[in-house]
């Protein structure tokens, strides 16, 4: 045990100061010249907040902000920017959509489906977007037959093209939505059959959602702990649930819940997963790294945290820091699940 310490102890102190090693297998994760840079920084509104969308074909990334008042209209408001990456000097271009409140995003059929929380007068619910202007956008989804939804948050696809997304409460604390007419539940729409089920509840507040790389598992973090109107109660979760998706009468369902992780900093907010399958969040302290057996293997240290992020091509991960992009260079091995080659 002495000589894992010391090991570990010689891994920290041989590698930038961004990169904190907990167990000696990260250094596999990162390589042998792991590096953060800031990419771009505006500090008029919080550009880089959730979702970070990657595009390879054009090498793109697409995100959304936090809310913030636009001094244009004196309204609370999000904004989609995109950062086009082989483009400099580097800027977060906004993307005018019609999408109310985006928030989570991912990839899905050559372009994005954001997670809307909506508002006072807007219900939300699941949008397309193509990636290209003028940015059109389709509505998937907007009730659970005719009940509206709380806030959409999050959300991942399957590889039956199913759209499994979290759906918590704190657009109400935040004042921008109504009163919840649903638990803080976790659902799964198919576009093909236009069929929309709960797979899962018990949440404070569902956020994170993200498959293993086999499909066989589903990772869903709750948050509760972050309350939504800008408090905190520690007494309540912040953690990762890990669960076993079994097939019953030919549909999915999730079985088998199970504490997986939990960070010693903040909230888990976004989650993703790397080819290998290791749990990746964003935290309270930058991006935590665990193994598929819920062992802390490192983490990538932002100050003031990551909601979210995302991988790009060749080992590098796309990081949001609120007012500031960073990216992080691993290993040139590593590969998210979402984005696996340039195609």
């Amino acid at each position: 045990m002495a000589a894992l310490h010391s090991s570990v102890a010689r891994a920290n102190s041989s590698i930038p100061s961004a990169f904190a090693v907990y167990n000696i297998s990260f250094l596999d994760i990162i390589g042998h010249a792991p590096k953060l840079d800031l990419l771009v920084e505006n500090n008029d509104y919080p550009f880089a907040h959730e979702a970070s969308v990657y595009i390879p074909t054009s090498d793109e990334l697409f995100m959304s902000s936090n809310m913030f008042t636009d001094p244009a209209t004196n309204k609370t408001t999000i904004k989609v920017s995109k950062v086009s990456l082989s483009k400099h000097p580097l800027t977060a271009e906004i993307v005018n959509t019609t999408v109310p409140m985006p928030n989570g995003g991912i990839n899905h059929d050559n372009g994005i489906v954001w997670t809307a929380q909506g508002g006072m007068n807007d219900t939300g619910g699941l949008f397309q977007m193509s990636t290209t202007p003028p940015y059109n956008t389709t509505l998937l989804l907007s009730t659970f037959y005719g009940r509206q939804f709380n806030s959409l948050n999050d959300v991942a696809v399957s590889d039956d093209g199913s759209i499994w997304f979290t759906d918590p409460e704190y657009g109400w604390h935040q004042g921008i939505r109504p009163k919840p007419k649903l638990p803080n539940q976790v659902y799964r729409y198919d576009p093909a059959t236009k069929d929309v089920r709960v797979v899962a509840d018990g949440f404070g507040r569902p956020n994170g959602i993200a498959f293993s790389p086999d499909q066989k598992v589903v990772y869903i973090t709750d948050t509760a702990e972050t309350v939504g109107d800008g408090s905190k109660d520690n007494s309540l979760p912040a953690a990762i649930y890990a669960f076993d998706v079994t097939i019953s009468h030919g549909q999915p369902f999730l079985n088998n819940r199970r504490f997986f992780a939990m960070p010693g900093e903040g909230i888990p907010d976004g989650i993703k997963m790397d080819i290998d399958g290791n749990v990746y969040a964003g935290c309270g302290d930058g991006v935590n790294v665990w193994s598929p057996g819920g062992v802390l293997l490192g983490k990538i240290l932002v100050k003031d945290g990551a909601s979210n992020f995302s991988f790009g091509l060749d080992g590098r991960m796309f990081i949001l820091n609120e007012n500031k992009l960073y990216a992080a260079q691993l290993n040139r091995r590593v590969q998210g699940t979402l984005v696996k080659s340039r195609e």
